[in-house]
């Protein structure tokens, strides 16, 4: 399972009705919960830097990646609960909010939470997350709820 705060929601939900009809992405920052669950308290959203036609593809500004881990490994030397990059997201306008092939050939770390966010005609109406089967070679969806 996957929580992440209602404000961090409605940032991605924003941000792929902005984009549309082009593909949003950004990060998902957060930490391990006590449950085996992953607790989201971060999104660092990115300009879609994929080559060619962003309707349906995305990828994340290295450059924002690295801002966050720049920022991750000062906050986690000053100690408190550690963070991480746990995931990132991004949007499919007018499509499911389900993983494509293209998102399978894409996976690059297969601990990260792909969280994905239909777009239909400019309005956000969904959103899924996933994580990666590696034995099946297909994404299983988990349960994404709204943290406190």
């Amino acid at each position: 399972m996957i929580r992440i705060p209602a404000p961090c929601i409605e940032t991605i939900k924003a941000a792929a009705e902005t984009a549309y009809p082009d593909e949003c992405c950004g990060l998902l920052v957060g930490r391990d919960g006590d449950a085996g669950d992953i607790v989201v308290t971060a999104v660092a959203p990115s300009p879609n830097v994929a080559r060619g036609d962003h309707a349906d593809s995305f990828e994340v500004d290295p450059q924002v990646r690295f801002d966050v881990m720049r920022r991750l490994d000062r906050k986690n030397a000053e100690g408190g609960t550690p963070t991480r990059i746990v995931g990132h997201y991004h949007s499919h306008p007018d499509h499911p909010p389900q993983p494509s092939a293209r998102d399978l050939d894409m996976v690059y770390e297969p601990e990260l939470v792909w969280v994905i966010v239909a777009v239909d005609d400019g309005h956000a109406v969904g959103m899924r997350a996933h994580r990666l089967n590696e034995a099946a070679n297909r994404f299983d969806e988990i349960e994404l709820a709204v943290a406190p």
